[in-house]
């Protein structure tokens, strides 16, 4: 990009003011500081305080964190849930020109420590319910200098085996509430996340302040949150900063909902607490979204959430999910795309744009755009190219790779020499296969190492998937390509059925006839009892292929 860059007559603007997250909380403060953040707490009750005390926190825990020598360029990890405490310090660390390394708690010890290590985090601030976790790590990074434990308890109620051990509270309560913020120079990193690692060491993933201030605005403009809105943050902060809602939140001045700790196996709370807080906006993933609809059959009155956007990600929702949340409920499901690599927001589906309302005249034509990934954000290019990098068109017809480049966008990935075949002139290649319609719509069709392979054709695994979820009976389902003597690869389908249901093969094939040919229907469909799925809740189709391996080798040739 640089080659080409030409320099203009000089402008008159303020283009030193530096675009960091400092100045986003604080403008936010100076003109909001009323407005609601609802957190839970440990013990699982909820609180309440506003942006003002919040700020107050902030600046007490930066200061505290001054007082450690933590200062520019220094990396402090963060193992936390979606919590009060956690979403402070996602403006207290960046705020001191520090490096926030976002912990994913769902990786294995050994890649957590390693990430730990990657990332040459000297302090570590870790919730009290996650000290098991950082136990696990500590003998694999000994440059950590200290632990910082999140409680409410004091510090002589806490048993670990971590050495040099304090108490953020303490600290805090210690700690100057004025601070003289630095000025960070906005190509500065705001914070390190990690790729979950399912191919190879995870990989660093660093964010500016500046790539971080104008995703916020972005993501605002596009989801059309505002003032008036009450936002859930249900996505994990420490995967992608809950997909930058934190920040997104505090640029629209909108209302917090922060739930801390919960389980997929029970979302009854994230429900509840929606139809308390009158939650206007929450963001998740279909595995999380699935549960929660399924609590809400049971209610004998079902929330009315008709003024409810629910942003989903990590993966396609199938579209009876969609249906059936809009059908009980009112609530709007908008499909966003992207990666931990786009910060993510690339695309978002708000439904029928103005210039085709008159085009998509049936209700099924536009249920069926509900399944695209949507437009491409303002601010980012993508490219569809086929094998050889050559372009393709936007036609709705031709598929290939997903690139992309932007102001959030990576470059480069941190202390990785050898990541040049991820990159293209400048785009970063998402691995991701799909297409783009002349109308500007765009559809994943599959990733590309998850895409069946038959005869020379290709199988959407996503596609296929969510044809079989769409079945009454069938609670989840995965579709992978499995080595075959004959075709090269074969589909095979697995299926979770709904508890105590009666499942055939006839009953798949049956749900997948209107939309697939006979030759790329599954030869076998397995019913299991569950589905591995990633930290980021994706099906883990590694596992799978490994796992059914040997299941068409002795298919006839």
């Amino acid at each position: 990009m640089t080659k080409n860059l030409v320099k203009g007559v000089p402008s008159t603007h303020g283009d030193n003011y530096q675009l960091n997250t400092t100045n986003l909380i604080r403008h936010a403060v100076r003109t909001y500081p009323e407005t609601a953040i609802v957190y839970r707490t440990t013990a699982g009750d909820w609180e309440r305080y506003t942006y003002a005390e919040a700020y107050e926190r902030v600046k007490r825990a930066a200061n505290a964190l001054t007082s450690l020598g933590i200062g520019a360029a220094d990396t402090v990890g963060l193992l936390d849930w979606n919590s009060r405490r956690h979403y402070e310090l996602s403006w207290a660390i960046p705020g001191l020109a520090a490096v926030m390394l976002q912990m994913n708690l769902r990786l294995s010890a050994e890649d957590l420590g390693y990430v730990t290590d990657h990332a040459d985090a000297t302090w570590v601030l870790v919730d009290e319910t996650l000290l098991p976790v950082a136990e696990s790590i500590a003998p694999l990074v000994p440059q950590v200098k200290g632990w910082i434990v999140m409680t409410d308890k004091p510090l002589s109620e806490i048993s670990t085996t971590l050495e040099n051990v304090l108490h953020l509270e303490d600290l805090m309560a210690a700690a100057d509430t004025e601070i003289d913020w630095p000025v960070i120079d906005e190509t500065s990193t705001y914070s390190a996340v990690y790729t979950s690692g399912t191919t190879g060491r995870p990989k660093g993933v660093y964010y500016s302040h500046r790539g971080t201030y104008l995703h916020a605005m972005a993501m605002a403009a596009a989801s059309g949150m505002t003032r008036d809105d009450t936002a859930m943050l249900i996505t994990p902060m420490f995967h992608g900063q809950s997909w930058a809602f934190p920040h997104v939140t505090m640029w629209a001045a909108a209302k917090i909902i922060l739930p801390g700790r919960y389980m997929a196996e029970d979302t009854s709370m994230l429900v509840d607490m929606m139809i308390a807080e009158n939650v206007t906006v929450a963001n998740g993933a279909p595995a999380i979204f699935q549960p929660m609809l399924d609590y809400i059959k049971t209610l004998d009155v079902k929330p009315d959430f008709s003024s409810t956007r629910l942003l989903s990600g990590a993966t396609e929702p199938a579209l009876s999910l969609m249906r059936d949340f809009y059908e009980l409920t009112g609530a709007d499901f908008v499909q966003a795309y992207g990666a931990t690599e786009t910060t993510p927001l690339i695309t978002m589906n708000l439904g029928v744009k103005p210039s085709m309302q008159g085009h998509l005249t049936a209700d099924d034509e536009k249920w069926d755009l509900k399944r695209y990934q949507g437009l491409p954000t303002s601010g980012v290019d993508i490219r569809i190219v086929d094998a050889d990098d050559n372009d393709l068109p936007h036609d709705g017809k031709s598929v290939g790779e997903i690139l992309m480049r932007g102001p959030w966008v990576i470059e480069r990935y941190h202390k990785l020499d050898d990541d040049a075949d991820r990159f293209l002139d400048g785009y970063w290649r998402s691995g991701d296969v799909g297409t783009i319609f002349p109308n500007g719509y765009f559809k994943l069709t599959d990733r590309i190492k998850d895409v069946v392979k038959s005869g020379g054709e290709w199988i959407s695994s996503i596609d296929m998937e969510n044809a079989i979820v769409a079945h009454p009976l069938v609670q989840d389902a995965a579709v992978v390509g499995i080595e075959h003597p004959k075709w090269q690869e074969r589909p095979l389908a697995l299926v979770v059925p709904v508890e105590g249901a009666e499942l055939t093969r006839d009953d798949i094939i049956d749900v997948l006839s209107d939309r697939f040919a006979k030759w790329q229907m599954p030869d076998t469909v397995l019913f299991v009892d569950a589905l591995p799925r990633t930290s980021v809740g994706k099906l883990d189709k590694k596992v799978l292929r490994v796992e059914h391996a040997d299941e068409y080798k002795d298919a006839a040739q």
